[in-house]
């Protein structure tokens, strides 16, 4: 099972962050299908999703969103078109990566 993972850096604190991860969620339901469950916790949020074919989790603080993907077996021959298209999402929500 092909997996994914991305990370990325912020400055918005955990505050921030979790407002753009809600925004991520919003998305993640209504573009893509996904069913999302929010854990919140003291210094980190948990959200997991899933749909046919796709599942993860997304860990926010205040510092880092680390999102995890596990791609069923169709949907792994277009791992790097989904990479691609989640790292362009989250550009737009968090600014463009430091490493780029």
């Amino acid at each position: 099972m092909p997996e994914l993972n991305i990370e990325r850096t912020h400055t918005l604190g955990l505050a921030g962050a979790r407002a753009v991860a809600e925004r991520w969620r919003e998305q993640a339901e209504q573009e893509w299908g996904m069913a999302c469950e929010s854990v919140p916790g003291e210094s980190e949020d948990r959200m997991r999703f899933a749909r046919s074919g796709v599942s993860g989790e997304l860990v926010v603080t205040d510092t880092r969103f680390d999102l995890q993907l596990k791609l069923g077996f169709l949907l792994g021959a277009y791992s790097g078109k989904i990479e691609e298209k989640i790292t362009s999402n989250l550009d737009e929500l968090l600014g463009p990566s430091p490493q780029a």
